[in-house]
């Protein structure tokens, strides 16, 4: 779903739909999959429900899994739409992936990276 892109981000395609909620969701089970291969370290046990971080053109969110989404769809929240350039959605969109140390970097930065993964993978 998302290859390598460059040392701070991966690169994939999602449709881009939008959504009515406070945060950017995809599929659960996809979530839970690029959690474990991209951002599980393989040391003890981890959480895959740790948010994404991923990038719309010039915007950062983070990203959580959401059983109602459908599969390759990130659901962003309608402001977050309104600052690209996407028109007439769902549309099929790269999207940038923040890779671990850089999702953790800037969730910290926002203040957006709870307490319960602030030590994972770390």
């Amino acid at each position: 779903m998302f290859e390598v892109f460059s040392r701070g981000y991966y690169l994939g395609r999602l449709y881009v739909t939008p959504s009515d909620g406070d945060h950017a969701r995809m599929q659960r089970h996809q979530h839970e999959q690029v959690n474990e291969q991209l951002y599980a370290t393989g040391e003890g046990l981890e959480r895959l429900d740790v948010p994404l971080v991923m990038k719309l053109e010039s915007k950062h969110f983070p990203v959580l899994g959401d059983d109602d989404v459908p599969a390759d769809t990130l659901a962003v929240p309608e402001d977050v739409l309104d600052d690209t350039r996407i028109r007439n959605p769902p549309t099929l969109r790269e999207v940038f992936l923040a890779r671990r140390e850089r999702a953790q970097q800037l969730l910290e930065l926002t203040g957006g990276w709870p307490d319960a993964y602030r030590n994972v993978g770390t």
